[in-house]
């Protein structure tokens, strides 16, 4: 049986998956489609397609209404339908390495809102596990849907977005102790960091290059587990001054001044500062109204005609962008416009973000969107929020974190959450070294060595799949 065995690619086969056969590549890439739950599309958990390409999004400039480059990698194309996917698969995995954890030997519990859940859901039923997700009661319906559709189970907790310390307590009291129970604890897991500095990392370094730019002077990312934001770690050894910027919710701006609060853009602002995030290489905080992301999200997601009515872009963008973003992908563009005109940036200057899923798992929030106005939004509430996107420096928020005392407050913010949360505080003061995150980062060689003396080799014989 395929379950009772150990499959799954290497930390450099998600970087560079052009390294594998080619035959083998191709015929996984169409099992995404034809068999999403063949464990082979395990080897679809890479931002490349079977060709090698990225295939980033150029946000048109009538929408951003800045001259710079506003680059978007497409995180909905993972398996699973988010990027998220990949640390859930990359955290299972280094597990089975260090833990002999094998198929059948007990459940795997992922504490999320939603994306990480649905991914973990989704990477243990393709590696023959029950999984069950920790999560708020007040996430979108679509979530609890996707990872039944994975076969997973949901425990949840009180709250929305902003309560997921409730959901890790919840977690620790319940699963910890349990010896049947193994927690991918997103939040704290260096696989986590792993897998985004070197797989979105490289990701975004051949999306540039595929669109003929010469460098990235910004990357800018929303903090829910902050896994993405080592992306930036691995930018800057290549892009020795880019600016690393982190995107928080205006209610939520837990980064920004140490304030909470419910807000609305699922996936992000946690009220916490992640053990994962290494906070002392971010430059910037970025607040924007959650109210925003929504109304941005909207105007992404209509139809074509009207998209292109209202902002001005060809048909050929409109149909590109149409549906391609969820609200967090909405909360990252927004504060990569508002990163460029913080920083002065033009047309020479590029600044990436990812986006983490699309829009397919938030009709439910269009929903009650549209039961708030009373009605379906029209051209003219669209046009409104278009012109709140072309002036956003009017509402939008950005501290610098190099100002006296910030990167301190925030690695004070960590060590207080996390000692809570039992973890060692020499541990977390030795994350204000970079060594630290050398050290964290060089693993990965050898972790790849030991998956692959475990795993069942990939083949690219397909016959009998």
């Amino acid at each position: 049986m395929i379950s009772d065995l150990l499959h799954g690619p290497t930390y450099a086969e998600m970087h560079e998956p052009t390294d594998l056969d080619e035959t083998f590549r191709t015929r996984v890439a169409g099992l995404q489609v034809s068999n999403p739950h063949h464990h082979l599309n395990l080897f679809n958990i890479c931002w490349h397609d079977a060709s090698g390409r990225i295939d980033p999004l150029i946000i048109p400039k009538e929408i951003t209404g800045i001259d710079a480059n506003i680059v978007v990698l497409d995180g909905g194309r993972f398996p699973s339908g988010s990027m998220k996917v990949g640390p859930a698969y990359a955290m299972l995995m280094e597990k089975e390495i260090a833990y002999q954890l094998r198929p059948g030997q007990g459940q795997i519990i992922g504490p999320s809102t939603g994306n990480f859940g649905i991914g973990t859901a989704y990477v243990s039923r393709l590696k023959g596990y029950e999984a069950r997700i920790v999560m708020p009661e007040g996430m979108s319906q679509e979530r609890y849907a996707l990872i039944r559709s994975h076969g997973g189970t949901t425990d949840l907790t009180p709250g929305t977005e902003s309560d997921v310390l409730l959901t890790l307590e919840h977690t620790r009291e319940r699963y910890s102790s349990r010896v049947d129970c193994h927690i991918l604890g997103q939040f704290e897991d260096m696989a986590n960091y792993r897998f985004h500095r070197h797989v979105t990392g490289k990701a975004i370094e051949d999306g540039i290059a595929e669109l003929g730019l010469s460098r990235v002077d910004a990357f800018v990312s929303a903090p829910g587990s902050a896994g993405t934001l080592a992306a930036g770690d691995a930018l800057r050894t290549i892009w020795s001054d880019i600016v690393v910027a982190a995107v928080e919710p205006m209610e939520c701006s837990t980064l920004f001044d140490g304030s909470g609060g419910q807000h609305v853009i699922e996936g992000i602002g946690d009220q916490m500062v992640t053990l994962i995030h290494n906070v002392f290489t971010t430059d910037l905080v970025v607040r924007v109204p959650g109210a925003r992301t929504l109304q941005g999200m909207e105007l992404l997601r209509t139809a074509p005609d009207l998209m292109m009515a209202v902002t001005g872009i060809p048909e050929e963008d409109a149909c590109k962008l149409q549906g391609r973003l969820g609200p967090s992908g909405i909360c990252n563009l927004m504060g990569a416009i508002r990163v460029a005109q913080q920083l002065g940036l033009g047309e020479a200057h590029t600044v990436v973000t990812v986006a983490t899923d699309n829009y397919d798992r938030y009709a439910s929030v269009s929903r009650s969107l549209a039961s708030q106005l009373g009605r379906e939004p029209n051209q003219s509430d669209l046009s409104i929020w278009h012109e709140a996107i072309l002036n956003l420096e009017q509402e939008v928020d950005v501290c610098s974190l190099h100002d006296p005392g910030q990167h301190e407050r925030l690695h004070q913010m960590k060590k207080s959450t996390w000692t809570r949360l039992g973890v060692d505080p020499a541990y977390i003061d030795g994350m204000r070294e970079a060594s630290f995150w050398e050290e964290a980062y060089a693993e990965i060689p050898a972790l790849d060595h030991q998956w692959q003396e475990l795993r069942v080799a990939p083949h690219p014989d397909l016959a009998n799949c």
